[in-house]
């Protein structure tokens, strides 16, 4: 049986880590309500942001993909071309001790990576640039690929400041035909205790794409379900806009901006789903944490018994011989 002292001294331990992770849910919690009001938040100004990328995108598409429609020019942004490299970008979290929010994008961008080479009869096609947001995100890509670009530190609630680099990123590299494609690995948060790995095509802006991502963040019932009738959804016609001063000015500016927006909504629900994890995770490290507890203070009330119990028996043993 093991000794009083080494059980006192596991029981410690175990209360002292139960108070560690009793205070980092608690904070995690905070993290996560903020975030998540946040998140929340800015889903009705990425509602509208996809719905108007829709009917661009819906427009172009009437129009057989032309560079222009009518007079207007369309934004590069909006123009499809040959797929002959694509920026694969992978968003995780700077730390640990966040359950399984890391390791379930990196699964499904691992699955992503297997389908391609299974479905694509020249694995060269897809041709990838890794792109890491997140310290997770970036030892794991630097371990197993080349890593083009990392963003660290995008914060607990991050800014459009903070997002804006990464934005930049993929539009100029976009337009520089750098690359041909972008599509983004996060994880969406669904409700405080779901949370689900995602993957999205940020570039190049696409109706089909675009009504695609909308039906995964739009919710089915509850707060803003009602976007489910919105024109993205719903295959309603386009709208008809009134751009001042001159179409194209305004969408050459515009279409970046909402690629940009669409990027935080991104970090945002994934940042939001990183506090959740983590304070799932670390409660149920808290209530490990006691029911150990409990098992190490049981065993030394029986241990310290039991040697009570020893010891009567070796006086009452002394005193009979001695008679």
């Amino acid at each position: 049986m093991e000794s009083l002292q080494n059980i006192k001294r596991r029981a410690k331990s175990v209360k002292n880590i139960g108070q560690i992770t009793k205070a980092m849910e608690l904070v995690a919690a905070t993290k996560m309500r903020r975030s998540q009001e946040i998140a929340l938040a800015s889903r009705p100004y990425a509602f509208a942001s996809l719905d108007f990328l829709a009917n661009l995108a819906r427009l172009h598409q009437n129009y057989g993909g032309q560079a222009r429609l009518g007079d207007i020019e369309i934004p590069p942004l909006l123009q499809k071309r040959e797929i002959r490299k694509t920026a694969l970008v992978l968003v995780t979290s700077d730390k640990g001790l966040a359950g399984s929010f890391n390791s379930a994008v990196i699964r499904d961008f691992e699955k992503f990576l297997k389908q391609e080479k299974t479905l694509s009869p020249n694995p060269s096609t897809l041709n990838p640039v890794f792109i890491s947001v997140g310290q997770k995100a970036a030892n794991y890509l630097q371990k197993r690929f080349t890593l083009a670009h990392k963003f660290l530190r995008a914060g607990d609630f991050t800014t459009i400041e903070e997002v804006k680099p990464i934005a930049e990123l993929l539009v100029s590299g976009y337009l520089e035909k750098k690359w041909d494609s972008v599509i983004v690995f996060s994880t969406h948060f669904r409700s405080a205790l779901r949370q689900e790995p995602l993957r999205r095509v940020a570039l190049p802006v696409d109706f089909e794409s675009i009504k695609k991502t909308a039906e995964e963040i739009i919710p089915q019932t509850g707060r803003f379900s009602e976007f489910k009738q919105s024109s993205v959804i719903s295959h309603q016609s386009s709208v008809d806009y009134l751009i001042e001063p001159s179409p194209e000015a305004v969408l050459n500016e515009l279409v970046p901006h909402l690629v940009t927006m669409q990027i935080y909504h991104l970090i945002l629900e994934a940042n939001a789903s990183e506090h959740a994890a983590r304070r799932l995770a670390m409660k149920n490290a808290s209530d490990n944490a006691d029911d150990l507890g409990s098992k190490l203070n049981l065993e030394y009330n029986k241990s310290r018994q039991a040697s009570i119990t020893r010891e009567i028996i070796e006086i009452t043993s002394g005193v009979e011989s001695l008679r």
